[in-house]
């Protein structure tokens, strides 16, 4: 699905450089047209030999590569390309991109680039993690760049953490996704809830549920895949996102993930609220670790967390859609209405633990969709990202995004 494309890979002065060849060998493969610019210091890291070769175009570093009058124009080269890749992407590569630095062949291709952007960042973990780095990153975001982001490993530090540019293959799958997605939720923003929350007992117990997230992930995923910037909020989960259009905060309890969620909430097309979240937390929690004594039992008093969907439902402007989940053990269908209704949502998505391999923990699921009204459409048994595909659809389908968000 990428034959013809055409895409510009932009390396820079990293150590990651040497995956630069094995990235664009990818795209050579799925049938695309790639051109080289290179910033000088990534010469130091891998030949423009190499990359010439691999690619079948000479490599582009410098404005003038000869005394004869002609020039690379970095104008038409962000005119042909239809994405632009920087990666691995530097620090300081990535300073200038934000600030408008434009002093090599590099930044002033992008600088002049029409087409998509997205930044694979390579750099030690506390140059990564450092407030500069995060708000160059934050700011080229606001700029409709999209942000790979890095994955944690052993660095070229030899320290293990955050900084580690994306595996090569990973990074050409998310462009292929790209040309070949929908682009239907282009513009729109999507907050999605994920994962269980965890309710604090003492220091080392909480009251909390067996959801892995995966449903939600998956959300954001086919979300991500068909154009939509995805705002997840997550509960305390293993999983992991990679896609550049999706942005991630990690909270822990009911009462973090409401705040997060009321917060973002505004700003969103829509909401999928698709967290197991606590109805219950402990009244008050002990600053010590409770102690097996000799009373048999252990008595623990519960106050009501606050109603994300509810809260959504009730403060939602025309135009936003709320999409709340219900997993039942019993009278499904009424218990689901009933939510829809009571917490003013758009549609309603019920799972029930009846079904063999539906609900939590499993890769599968099983789901009823159910509109404000009453049309009910049923997903059979299949993979949770199959299912999320389904939904999304159902709602493309049903007109939710239709209207235009207001500025």
């Amino acid at each position: 699905m990428m034959k013809n494309r055409k895409i510009i890979l932009g390396i820079t002065g990293s150590i990651a450089a040497y995956k630069a060849a094995i990235l664009l060998r990818s795209f050579i493969k799925k049938g695309a047209e790639v051109q080289v610019v290179m910033t000088p210091a990534a010469k130091e890291f891998i030949t423009p030999l190499t990359l010439s070769t691999l690619s079948g175009k000479p490599v582009v570093s410098e404005f003038f590569s000869r005394r004869d009058g002609s020039w690379h124009s970095h104008v038409e080269l962000g005119l042909w390309a239809d994405a632009l890749l920087i990666a691995p992407a530097t620090a300081s590569t990535i300073g200038k991109m934000a600030n408008g630095i434009a002093d090599n062949m590099l930044i002033t291709t992008y600088l002049s680039c029409k087409a998509p952007v997205f930044i694979a960042p390579a750099m030690d973990m506390d140059m990564y993690a450092h407030p500069a780095t995060q708000q160059n990153l934050e700011r080229l975001r606001s700029f409709g760049n999209r942000i790979i982001e890095p994955i944690e490993g052993e660095l070229a530090s030899h320290l293990v953490g955050k900084g580690r540019m994306e595996e090569p293959e990973r990074i050409a799958d998310l462009l292929e996704d790209f040309f070949t997605s929908r682009n239907d939720l282009r513009k729109k923003k999507i907050l999605i809830t994920a994962g269980p929350t965890c309710e604090k007992i003492d220091p080392v117990r909480f009251i909390g549920n067996y959801s892995s997230g995966k449903m939600g992930f998956a959300l954001a995923q086919a979300c991500a895949c068909r154009g939509a910037e995805v705002e997840l909020i997550a509960g305390p989960v293993s999983l992991q996102v990679t896609h550049p259009l999706i942005r991630r905060t990690d909270v822990e309890s009911a009462n973090e993930m409401h705040a997060a969620a009321t917060k973002l909430f505004p700003k969103m097309d829509a909401a999928i609220l698709c967290a197991a979240v606590a109805d219950y937390r402990p009244e008050t929690p002990r600053e010590s670790k409770i102690k097996r004594e000799k009373d048999e039992r252990l008595t623990l008093s519960f106050v009501r967390n606050e109603d994300i969907a509810a809260t959504l439902g009730q403060i939602k402007r025309a135009g936003q859609v709320v999409v709340g989940f219900a997993l039942e053990t019993n009278n499904g269908i009424v218990h689901a209405k009933e939510k829809l209704k009571r917490k003013n949502l758009d549609m309603i998505v019920l799972n029930s633990l009846q079904d063999e391999g539906a609900g939590f923990r499993h890769d599968t699921n099983q789901v009823v969709m159910i509109d404000r009204k009453g049309e009910m459409t049923s997903v059979p048994l299949k993979n949770k990202r199959d299912v999320a595909t389904d939904i999304i659809t159902k709602l493309i389908a049903s007109g939710y995004f239709h209207t235009d968000r207001p500025e």
